[in-house]
């Protein structure tokens, strides 16, 4: 699998875990007697759906921008490669004399 999809997935999986936390505070916000309570609890509920929106978002512009430069083009990734194969990777990319 592709690095940058990895990134997809990593954050899909965190915006669920918020949407499913903010499942739970509107859940027992609702249940409130207190119309304070209700409110923060509101809140609360708001910022995580945004903060799962801009993960989400985030993971999704990573991929349209990046997937076909990094994983399509078959570049290196020098910073997940070994020593000798950068080494190696330099090689062939000079030319002969």
């Amino acid at each position: 699998m592709c690095m940058m999809m990895q990134g997809v997935v990593f954050s899909l999986v965190h915006a669920v875990l918020l949407l499913v936390i903010s499942f739970f505070v509107l859940l027992s916000a609702r249940k409130s007697d207190s119309r304070n309570i209700k409110i923060f609890g509101y809140v609360i509920v708001a910022l995580l759906w945004v903060a799962a929106a801009l993960i989400l978002g985030k993971g999704l512009m990573d991929r349209r921008f990046h997937t076909r430069r990094m994983c399509l083009a078959g570049e290196k990734m020098p910073h997940l490669m070994m020593p000798e194969q950068i080494q190696q990777s330099t090689r062939e990319q000079t030319p002969a004399k």
